[in-house]
């Protein structure tokens, strides 16, 4: 057990499906899966609470060019069950790495993975298992996001951590602008006036109103993850 002290004892940790990617094209690169499931156990070393919500991109853009012109609310229900593939990849390198997951989904596949009960689901982060919550909200027209901030209002995460490939909410695109600084911290409502697309609308807005940080950072960057947990200046917060 480390002798650091974290700064918060519940998280809700946000990937993307292109986060398991590495630089593959699509689909799920199982060095970068094993190294991001590592920091994941670094962080449940401390005694740290985790769930995660896992999006679905990194399956569903393969299909993707086949979705053109699909209904709408049908090419929703499929990002959801390539969430719940995810989910399940996430799960099994997390057992291989010595954690106890737990993955439940919105919608029901009980032969496949347990549905979501959020009793249930706090009884398993209290017993120290890392919870994945997989297909969204289970809902068409509402983000993987929307799922994060649900999610973690739910379950009383004190942090909604938005894993990314930038480190942090920065002025401007810092791969375009050499000048671009990063935001340290910034309020709901200056992130929203100055329209930097943090997270889609109606996940920001349920962040916002449930008084529900956000910290956004890199999932990239080596050793990232434990720093934010360890309230490090890491990544850019977004708070109340």
């Amino acid at each position: 057990m480390s002798l650091a002290t974290p700064a918060h004892k519940r998280i809700l940790l946000k990937l993307s499906g292109e986060a398991l990617m590495g630089d593959d094209a699509f689909g799920i690169n199982r060095a970068t899966i094993g190294r991001i499931v590592e920091e994941i156990a670094e962080v449940t070393r401390l005694g740290v609470e985790v769930a995660v919500v896992i999006g679905g991109g990194n399956i569903f853009r393969g299909v993707a060019g086949g979705s053109a012109g699909m209904d709408r609310a049908t090419a929703d229900y499929m990002g959801m069950l390539a969430t719940v593939m995810n989910a399940l990849a996430l799960a099994d390198a997390m057992e291989k790495n010595g954690l106890i997951a737990r993955v439940m989904s919105a919608i029901a596949i009980e032969q496949v993975v347990e549905p979501y009960v959020r009793p249930k689901a706090l009884q398993y982060l209290e017993e120290g298992k890392v919870v994945v919550f997989a297909a969204g909200t289970g809902n068409p027209f509402f983000t993987t996001d929307t799922a994060a901030a649900l999610r973690g209002a739910e379950i009383g995460a004190e942090v909604v951590l938005k894993a990314t490939k930038v480190d942090g909410v920065y002025t401007a695109d810092p791969q375009k602008d050499p000048q671009a600084q990063r935001y340290t911290r910034l309020s709901f409502d200056e992130a929203m006036a100055r329209n930097l697309g943090i997270m889609d609308a109606t996940a920001f807005a349920l962040c916002r109103d449930q008084k529900l940080p956000v910290r956004v950072f890199s999932i990239v960057k080596p050793g990232a993850l434990l720093r934010v947990v360890l309230g490090e200046d890491e990544g850019t917060l977004v708070y109340a």
